[in-house]
């Protein structure tokens, strides 16, 4: 199969059809042997009923739904565990992002050997205050602390070799960061195509500006993973080690002066540099145990689904 179509969807139930035809359309135009992945994140509305529909129409056109809302991440997770097609191509379900962008996207999978193709929407027909500014933030930062350079980590329309959708673990809210989880996984060649954005035709966006509080905060978690996620000792360990000794040198400092220097003078307890000692000794201890325990966590780790799956059709 040539290619597997990705799309989370949360209440889309207007623009479903209209989607289906259009990838239906580029897809038999171009030859392409293909399947249609519906995931649908606990939508409220018809959007089920309406995926069903589409798959006793055309078996390429299959659905997972999920007992409930888990979000964008584990839609996609569940969606790369289901795909088939040499390439993957994630989309949204809002008609902002435009099937016409498939093929070339494809071709620079297939024949310049790219891992991983992100979009980037040069021009956008969102709110320039509410959107834009604070996408070009968050994009600056991640490009800064990731290393990747695109312009665009949010743009849902991407691109991929079956290989790293298999090898990479998208959960919580990383599906911002899915070049970043590549890169880490060793899939490098990551490249970057302008495409098409359209302004929302049904309904409205389901992510506010909270998506990018959350954002910066995962870009933390996934730069600290990145870094020392399979050895956290070594960042732990090292605080933890440094501080213990700090506060053992004062501690140190503090008996020989007591008992050699200032023997009639002041209590230990009474002076500044006992409580720097204490805090520090504290410190490092607690920081060494988290580093020891996420060590632990690490080796006993086992694979979990995040999310409840109620019902599959053509799968």
């Amino acid at each position: 199969m040539n290619i597997s179509v990705v799309i989370p969807l949360l209440n889309e139930q207007e623009s479903l059809n209209e989607l289906y035809s259009w990838i239906a359309k580029v897809m038999q135009s171009n030859s392409f042997s293909y399947e249609i992945i519906f995931i649908d994140d606990g939508s409220t509305d018809d959007s089920w009923k309406t995926i069903t529909h589409l798959s006793s129409k055309n078996k390429n056109v299959k659905g997972i739904r999920f007992l409930k809302n888990f979000g964008k991440s584990q839609a996609l997770h569940a969606g790369f565990k289901e795909a088939k097609g040499n390439v993957v191509i994630t989309m949204d379900a809002d008609l902002q992002d435009s099937p016409e962008e498939i093929p070339e996207m494809y071709n620079m999978i297939t024949q310049e050997g790219y891992d991983l193709i992100s979009g980037w929407k040069k021009k956008r027909y969102d709110s320039v205050i509410a959107k834009n500014l604070p996408s070009k933030l968050f994009n600056a930062a991640a490009r800064k602390t990731s290393g990747v350079k695109l312009h665009d980590f949010n743009c849902g329309l991407k691109a991929y070799k079956n290989i790293v959708v298999k090898n990479i673990d998208v959960h919580g809210e990383m599906h911002r960061y899915i070049p970043v989880l590549s890169k880490n996984a060793g899939f490098t060649k990551i490249g970057e195509k302008v495409v098409l954005h359209q302004a929302r035709k049904y309904g409205k966006t389901k992510f506010g500006m909270s998506r990018f509080i959350n954002g910066f905060l995962d870009l933390v978690t996934i730069w600290f993973m990145s870094r020392f996620g399979k050895r956290p000792m070594h960042f732990f360990g090292l605080i933890g080690t440094l501080l213990f000794l700090v506060g053992f040198c004062f501690a140190v400092y503090l008996g020989v002066d007591k008992l050699f220097l200032e023997i009639e003078g002041r209590l230990i307890a009474q002076r500044p540099e006992f409580y720097v000692a204490l805090t520090a000794m504290i410190l490092g201890t607690q920081f060494f145990l988290a580093g020891f325990l996420g060590e632990i966590i690490l080796t006993s780790k086992r694979n979990k689904e995040r999310y409840n799956i109620s019902e599959k059709v053509n799968l």
